[in-house]
């Protein structure tokens, strides 16, 4: 069974307030590939472990019909109550029992998500839903993201590391399937044609804000809140204030820039 870590209602508004949508260098890696493989312009894709429909909106741009599926009821109202086009509905169900029929899905995509699927049953699903000739595009951003700010870059990112490296430590152990870089993960892909992108790297647009908004709305951190709340809250306060002294602002919605390195599992059946 899929590992169930965003459920409550509180924390799925944070997550949907502060998760960034797939970066540029991610969508065009996804692009290029199912172009290469003609699998657009296409019927039906899926993203499965959807959150809050970032990714899903994403898909909606370049398919027919786009279904987002989560486990979790509070992940998908948030998602159903945030505008989006009209080719993208969402449904609560898990990763390992997707409402679709054998051989119906395009493209089957899944976006910082299927380190928490139960693997072997996921991809039989995959391997079940996909048509011959269909795609998957599976995706994490990695825990090695970095800051840039005038000349601080180097400061501002030691203070960012230094909370994120102790909110960490309250990590999930399926985090282990990040930290290989989804390895095993695409070992399990049973689709003859694929291959393993380790080398992305985006820049999303963020403020100091969005920043400390982004470490709350990580899975380590709501533990963390839960067997501390005071210790956690007072950690992002403090990092906050560290943030903005190191770069000389006062605003917290002074822009930053935030890297990321994403991995992407490419497949076609």
């Amino acid at each position: 069974m899929a590992t169930q870590m965003f459920e409550g209602r509180g924390h799925a508004a944070v997550y949907q307030k502060y998760r960034f949508a797939p970066g540029k260098e991610l969508k065009q890696t996804i692009l290029s590939y199912l172009q290469e493989k003609k699998a657009i312009p296409a019927e039906l894709a899926v993203d499965v472990g959807c959150g809050s429909g970032q990714g899903t909106q994403f898909l909606g741009a370049h398919f027919k019909k786009v279904v987002g599926t989560d486990i979790s009821e509070a992940q998908i109202q948030e998602a159903k109550d945030t505008p989006c086009m009209p080719n993208i509905s969402y449904l609560v169900c898990p990763a390992e029992e997707l409402p679709f029929q054998d051989a119906s899905v395009d493209v089957l995509a899944s976006f910082t998500a299927a380190h928490w699927f139960d693997t072997e049953r996921f991809m039989r699903e995959a391997e079940r839903v996909v048509k011959p000739g269909g795609c998957v595009a599976i995706s994490t951003y990695t825990v090695d993201m970095s800051l840039r700010y005038g000349d601080c870059s180097q400061q501002l990112t030691r203070v960012f590391r230094e909370c994120w490296d102790k909110i960490l430590t309250y990590s999930h152990n399926r985090l282990k399937y990040v930290l290989d870089d989804y390895k095993e993960i695409f070992e399990a892909l049973p689709f003859p044609d694929k291959k393993r992108v380790t080398d992305i790297y985006d820049q999303i647009p963020m403020t100091v804000e969005g920043v400390v908004g982004y470490m709350e709305s990580a899975s380590p951190y709501q533990t963390f809140k839960k067997n501390d709340p005071t210790a956690a809250t007072s950690l992002l306060q403090e990092t906050e204030k560290r943030m903005l002294e190191t770069m000389g602002v006062s605003s917290r919605e002074t822009p930053v820039e935030f890297w990321v390195r994403h991995v992407c599992l490419l497949g076609c059946k």
